[in-house]
């Protein structure tokens, strides 16, 4: 059972908002999920610290989300409290070449600073639709470009409930991994380093991107982006489509008639829809061409 006026009145004091009884429909791209039971907006990296040494000495069930782009929500909800890395803990610092974000800083909004200042090296990052610290949490990319391209440091709350930097060498980055994948530790803010471009120039590269998602992704549908992970030596859509599963629907889920490597909600879809739709499409990919498809979004349950 969870203390709520306990963890209510802490957020007082760190001048963090809480709002009870939250639908997680409204905070992931994927637009499902029951209820948690709290969300807290961080308003800093020390709030955030403060609040997981509550929570673990409490021994309360808690998962920290950004904009909810790499998450598959349960329908039941999620029985703890969410650290919700969000507008309040998004700031932005340039100096020189370098930028710093806090976690919760959407990558979009650093891609447009960065253009801005002159700034090149995340052209093809520009519309992942996440925020820098779930970015680098999963080494995300696109068009060939990934965050360990362009990420020297970042600092993290450890199992402690301390705030400690860890350098890029450090990070243990590949293929939609890094160290803090699958392990208790909470990014709070990322440093990169960039070089110095012609802003014009820039901007024409981020929307030749943008333009590129527009055309081939179905970005007109809620989703969780690309469902599986490449498997080596083929692209999962590749597989998928080969299958004859383009377009294949369970319920409210689909995989996309525009791009077979991604599910969307075509209306109403549950988190049940989608993890029927996943694992039947798993299944038929293994079946017919021996190639075993991983799930790249995280399911919170």
């Amino acid at each position: 059972m969870i203390n709520i006026s306990g963890l209510s009145e802490l957020c007082e004091k760190l001048g963090c908002e809480i709002r009870h009884e939250c639908s997680l429909k409204d905070y992931t791209t994927f637009k499902l999920g029951g209820n948690c039971c709290a969300l807290i907006n961080i308003n800093s990296a020390e709030s955030a610290a403060e609040l997981i040494k509550y929570l673990r000495a409490e021994e309360i069930k808690y998962a920290v989300i950004g904009r909810g782009s790499n998450i598959i929500a349960s329908d039941e909800g999620f029985d703890g409290v969410i650290l919700h890395f969000g507008s309040t803990f998004s700031n932005i610092i340039i100096n020189g070449t370098t930028i710093k974000c806090d976690a919760g800083a959407l990558l979009a909004s650093v891609c447009m600073q960065a253009c801005r200042n002159g700034l090149g090296g995340m052209e093809n990052l520009y519309g992942i639709p996440g925020t820098v610290g779930g970015a680098l949490y999963m080494n995300a990319g696109a068009y060939g470009s990934e965050m360990k391209n362009i990420v020297v440091s970042a600092e993290y709350i450890d199992e402690n409930g301390e705030i400690q930097t860890i350098s890029a060498d450090e990070m243990e980055l590949s293929y939609r991994h890094s160290i803090f994948s699958g392990r208790d530790l909470v990014i709070v803010s990322v440093t990169m380093k960039l070089y110095v471009g012609e802003s014009s120039e820039i901007k024409a590269a981020m929307d030749e991107c943008m333009n590129k998602r527009s055309s081939k992704q179905p970005l007109e549908y809620p989703s969780a982006g690309s469902t599986f992970k490449r498997p080596e030596g083929s692209y999962a859509s590749l597989l998928i489509e080969q299958c004859g599963l383009k377009g294949f629907t369970v319920g409210g889920a689909q995989v996309s008639e525009k791009h077979s490597g991604f599910v969307i909600n075509k209306g109403g879809a549950t988190c049940a829809d989608v993890l029927k739709l996943c694992q039947e499409v798993k299944r038929i990919v293994m079946e017919k061409s021996g190639y075993v498809l991983e799930l790249e979004p995280i399911i919170l349950k």
